[in-house]
C-alpha cells in the first residue's frame, strides 16, 4: 500500500510540475518575439542604446538555446522595459 501511495505521489508531482516548465518556455518565446518585433521598429536612438538592446536580445536568445528559460525571460523583459522607456521619452 505504501508503494502505491508513494508512486501516486511521484506521478502527481511530475504531472503538476510539467506545466510550470512549459509556461516558462512559452513566456520566453513570447517575450523574444515581442522583442524582435520592437527591435525591427526601433526609433532613431543613440548607437550605444541600440547596441545595448541588441546585446540583451542576444543574451536572451543564447539563454533560450541553453534551455535557461528564466534567464531568457529576464533578459528579454529588461530589454523590453528599456525599449518602452525610449518610446515614452519626449521628442526634442
Amino acid at each position: 500500500m505504501k508503494r502505491t501511495a508513494l508512486a501516486g505521489l511521484f506521478i502527481s508531482v511530475a504531472m503538476l510540475a510539467s506545466p510550470v516548465f512549459a509556461a516558462d518556455n512559452d513566456l520566453c518565446t513570447i517575450k523574444l518575439q515581442e522583442l524582435k518585433d520592437k527591435v525591427t521598429s526601433l526609433p532613431a536612438t543613440s548607437e550605444n542604446t541600440t547596441m545595448e538592446i541588441k546585446r540583451m536580445q542576444g543574451e536572451a536568445e543564447s539563454a533560450k538555446a541553453a534551455n535557461d528559460d528564466k534567464k531568457c525571460v529576464t533578459e528579454a523583459t529588461q530589454a523590453l522595459n528599456r525599449l518602452d522607456k525610449l518610446s515614452n521619452q519626449p521628442k526634442p
